[in-house]
């Protein structure tokens, strides 16, 4: 007898091999570098600073700048950055959240951004 399979089930495992690979979220994971006096400053020693998806993590961080960059990061820092009050001009709002990464590579390697 032949087992019946039912769509729930080949659904499941659809999104699970689809959830496990990185190359679909790669434009979504890495939003753009983040280009600052103090990131500058920090690229001379090897340092990037990127914003990214607030659902990244550092392994997905890792794995997406080496296949964007071609490059092997050595660690990955992530930072969260929450929403602020502000009041300007008698008006109350709040600032975005965000979160950026930094990401440290060996000596001799670099990411040029155009």
């Amino acid at each position: 007898m032949a087992k019946k399979v039912t769509k729930k089930v080949v659904e499941k495992k659809v999104l699970k091999k689809v959830s496990g690979t990185i190359s679909s979220n790669l434009s979504q994971l890495i939003m753009r570098p983040r280009i600052t006096e103090k990131a500058a400053y920090a690229g001379e020693h090897s340092v990037y600073t990127f914003l990214v998806a607030p659902s990244a993590n550092k392994s997905e961080i890792k794995k997406a700048i080496k296949a964007l960059y071609g490059v092997t990061p050595t660690k990955v820092a992530t930072i969260t950055i929450k929403p602020v009050k502000t009041f300007v001009r008698g008006r109350v709002g709040t600032s975005k959240a965000y979160k950026k990464a930094m990401v440290y590579l060996p000596k001799g390697q670099t990411i040029e951004f155009i």
